[in-house]
């Protein structure tokens, strides 16, 4: 059984000018300082109903700020899906076909099957090109802003410097496929000099979530060297996090059917100090912590499909 939906606050943006984008991909900016620096990339409409992304991207080019380094590219994503979003059943906007932030692998990306596989063939140039990504996503359920760093160091030590979120998730990603944030040069080991993050800003509907992507948003920014941080408005900045936790994900706890369902109303980030203890029913089947002091990541029912992962569970890493 799925969660009832909670109330969408967040006001959807006009995109009708931004969704035009200034390259001959529609929804794509770029601007060039001619200075060199970094490629930044920003990304947002990964999914059609997580719109905080879009207005961080709207309030940029709102400013008529350029980069002072290097080039940066912003990109509204799925616009199909925006396109069908009702404030009233926002679940169903998610996606057209397929979640676009499965198919980052060259196998899906060469077949066009699908609607996010067309589109997401359509960014992969802009993907490939940049150094630095950020890609601005929101949550179902939790409330609490959530940094998803993978497990390469690199991106761990930066999600952490950058003052905010105050939780920072060290996840490997999902067995459905491979999102944005790990494809080509983003996923490879060492340090080759790319830095990818993916920000949860909160509850999709949450007005507070479009003030932590635009937070998040210039915080990385400032971070890549695409701007100095005096030169970003101030107003755009919320207040570091009094302290910052890094967690690992060690399981995905994937749905077997419809039939998943929790013990408890979870919200996430619950520690649960006793292994053994009883998190829910997957079908017929208990789901049970595996170790003391476990950590439950982003709890969702929100999408009823065979596979989906409807939570994590993670350790601090010391």
């Amino acid at each position: 059984m799925s969660a009832p939906l909670r109330p969408f606050e967040l006001a959807c943006p006009d995109l009708s000018a931004e969704r035009i984008g200034n390259t001959d991909t529609p929804g794509v900016w770029c601007f060039d300082s001619g200075v060199p620096g970094r490629h930044v990339m920003i990304s947002a409409l990964v999914h059609g109903n997580e719109l905080c992304g879009a207005w961080a991207l709207k309030t940029f080019l709102a400013s008529g700020l350029r980069p002072r380094r290097g080039q940066l590219t912003l990109a509204f994503c799925n616009l199909a899906a925006f396109d069908r979003f009702d404030p009233e059943q926002y679940m169903r906007s998610r996606l057209v076909e397929e979640d676009m932030n499965r198919v980052w692998s060259a196998d899906k990306l060469a077949d066009p099957s699908t609607q996010e596989r067309r589109r997401a063939a359509e960014l992969r140039p802009w993907v490939e090109q940049a150094d630095w990504l950020l890609d601005i996503h929101s949550m179902s359920n939790s409330d609490v802003p959530l940094q998803l760093t993978g497990l390469l160091p690199r991106n761990i030590e930066l999600g952490l410097q950058l003052g905010t979120p105050s939780k920072v998730i060290a996840d490997a990603g999902h067995a459905a496929g491979v999102r944005m944030r790990d494809y080509g040069r983003f996923g490879e080991p060492g340090d080759n000099g790319t830095r990818s993050l993916l920000i949860e800003c909160g509850f999709h509907g949450a007005p507070s979530a479009r003030d932590v992507a635009i937070d998040q948003m210039a915080r990385f920014l400032a971070a890549s060297g695409a701007f100095d941080r005096a030169e970003l408005p101030g107003g755009w900045f919320m207040p570091d996090a009094p302290s910052r936790q890094a967690l690992e994900v060690t399981h995905a706890i994937a749905r077997k059917n419809e039939n998943f369902r929790f013990a408890q109303p979870w919200q996430g980030l619950e520690c649960l100090p006793s292994a053994g203890t009883l998190i829910g029913w997957n079908d017929d089947e208990e789901v049970l912590t595996p170790y003391d002091n476990c950590v439950l990541i982003m709890p969702s029912l929100g999408q009823p499909r065979p596979g989906v992962t409807v939570v994590r569970l993670a350790r601090p890493i010391a």
